[in-house]
């Protein structure tokens, strides 16, 4: 084989490449040349626009990271103070995150004549010294976030009403001689204020009935329960500006105090009760619908199971517990499986309602109630009511009662204490809650010191300890538990001093953090399962966590 026929077979696209190019024509050339030229041009823009979106991506992380300040979450002192002298108040307390820093701020009432403290006086606003004022204190430090002289007197406050006056949240007080004022909670400006009737000595009752828009401006109204001496009146206002939109004097009983229950398809009924009678009344017979020509027509809920009860004679439907005996003190709406339940407290004999069927579903000797009952978890997700009955010689049971059952799940007794502030819980994350209370464990009251209320705090998972966390002796008006951030920062606020109508003088309000207090608690056994390490205990209720879980 010659050299010619080995080379072609060693490199058999040799020859074929040459002969190729040498027949490629200069115009076919020329298209290649453009072809790579472009495809050259396309990688190095794609290369660029690479390290562009590189680039910019980095500056992005680094101005995020150390360029652009990350929002700072308010720094909440664990305890404050804020003391007022020559002062009184009445038992008003209320949480609510009046500067929107998604910690909730306090609510309450100050009657005084000091009024340098506040850089306003009584008169700036109409009204006589010593005149009383709404305040609002920042839950992170105590500080006054507003401060608005309201009243002469006040005989009803409410917070938290939505769409007040066209603000997101407002407060109505009911001032003497009877007139109703709005307050923007945010801004503690003020709304409107309307006179609400000419008889000196009417008196509001609380809470407030929140109904639906009655007179065509979008924005929820409400109804005010009214009596003077044996008459009995309903005023309808707007939520708008206070207008008086309906007087009516036609319901019958005389009442003690009322109460709104909402049943499963959403009917608002007015309980109220008077005795050992209980009246429900609905917004559609409570208000109505001929009233002035610009209001429009409201088709206001009615609940077809509670319907079938109705006494037509008297509009009302008469909600007759079994267990008869004794006076209401109180009626609570109690959660359930799948709705809501009327817990009717008596002085005798306590029982819960089916809030359907308004039959019985339990009832329990209650009797000698000393302060109201409060809704918390004692297992999980089940709930419980924590009860308060005396028991003679200055002693005291604590109850905790299943709401399926009315079985009781846990019991203590105490002494009393001084006022015996009503129980406060906090939902926990573990689906139960902590449970709060006043008294004295102490079988002898030490003659130096005289009656202290101290604070207890229990939790079903550890039934036999109780952490002892504060004790006061000066007159507690208001005591709360409260969860001030969401799932964090659980506290107890405490309203202290002379109540209206007593001698001036010192008015304290406190914000303890539980955590503090629990680092510094007393813990109490109460069997003999006495665990010698104290420590574990405080530290298992301060890694405790909480939940805003509705109650």
């Amino acid at each position: 084989m010659d050299n010619k026929d080995i080379d072609t077979e060693i490199h058999p696209l040799k020859n074929d490449g040459k002969f190729t190019e040498n027949n490629v024509t200069d115009a076919e050339k020329e298209i290649v040349i453009k072809k790579q030229s472009g495809l050259s041009r396309l990688s190095r823009c794609r290369t660029a626009a690479f390290f562009s979106a590189l680039f910019l991506c980095l500056a992005v992380v680094f101005a995020f990271s150390f360029i652009i300040p990350c929002p700072v979450r308010p720094y909440s002192q664990r305890t404050w103070i804020a003391q007022y002298e020559q002062a009184e108040t009445i038992a008003f307390l209320t949480t609510e995150d009046v500067n929107q820093d998604k910690v909730k701020d306090v609510i309450f009432l100050v009657k005084t004549d000091n009024t340098s403290i506040f850089n306003m006086s009584c008169v700036d606003k109409g009204f006589q010294s010593p005149c009383t004022f709404l305040i609002a204190l920042s839950g992170t430090n105590g500080s006054a976030l507003w401060i608005i002289p309201v009243a002469d007197e006040v005989q009803l406050a409410e917070c938290g009403i939505q769409n007040l006056g066209g603000v997101k949240s407002g407060c109505l007080i009911i001032g003497i001689p009877c007139f109703a004022s709005a307050i923007d909670s945010h801004t503690g400006k003020h709304l409107w204020t309307k006179e609400i009737s000419t008889e000196i000595n009417a008196i509001v009752k609380g809470p407030v009935v929140k109904i639906p828009d009655v007179n065509g401006d979008d924005i929820q109204d409400l109804i005010l329960i009214s009596t003077v001496e044996d008459k009995f009146t309903i005023f309808t206002l707007s939520g708008h500006n206070g207008d008086l939109l309906r007087e009516d004097s036609s319901i019958g009983i005389e009442e003690k105090g009322h109460h709104v229950f909402v049943t499963k398809s959403g009917a608002q009924y007015v309980l109220f009760y008077k005795g050992d009678v209980i009246e429900g009344y609905s917004i559609n017979h409570l208000y109505s619908r001929k009233v002035e020509a610009e209001s429009k027509s409201v088709a206001f809920k009615q609940d077809p199971d509670w319907e079938k009860r109705l006494n037509h004679s008297g509009g009302y439907i008469p909600l007759l517990p079994v267990s008869s005996s004794g006076d209401v003190l109180y009626l609570i709406t109690v959660p359930g499986k799948y709705y809501k339940n009327l817990f009717v407290v008596k002085s005798e004999v306590s029982e819960l309602l089916d809030g359907q069927k308004l039959n019985s579903l339990w009832s329990l000797n209650t009797s000698d109630i000393i302060s109201k009952p409060a809704l918390g978890y004692f297992k999980k997700d089940v709930m419980s009511i924590i009860v308060e009955l005396g028991i003679g010689n200055g002693r005291k049971k604590v109850i905790i009662i299943e709401s399926n059952s009315g079985s009781v799940q846990w019991q203590l007794e105490m002494n009393m204490g001084i006022v015996n502030p009503n129980p406060a819980t906090l939902s926990t994350g573990d689906h139960r809650s902590t449970f709060l209370f006043w008294g004295s464990l102490n079988m002898v009251i030490n003659e130096t010191t005289g009656a202290k209320d101290i604070l207890y705090m229990f939790h079903p998972t550890l039934p036999d300890v109780l952490l002892e966390l504060n004790n006061h002796t000066e007159n507690i008006v208001m005591f709360d538990a409260v969860l001030f951030e969401a799932s964090r920062h659980a506290c107890y606020v405490l309203l202290t001093g002379p109540k209206t109508m007593e001698e001036p003088g010192i008015l304290t309000v406190t914000k303890r953090k539980l955590k503090e207090d629990i680092i510094n608690s007393k813990v109490i056994w109460l069997s003999s399962k006495e665990d010698s390490n104290e420590q574990k205990i405080r530290d298992y209720f301060f890694k405790m966590r909480y939940t805003s879980q509705a109650k």
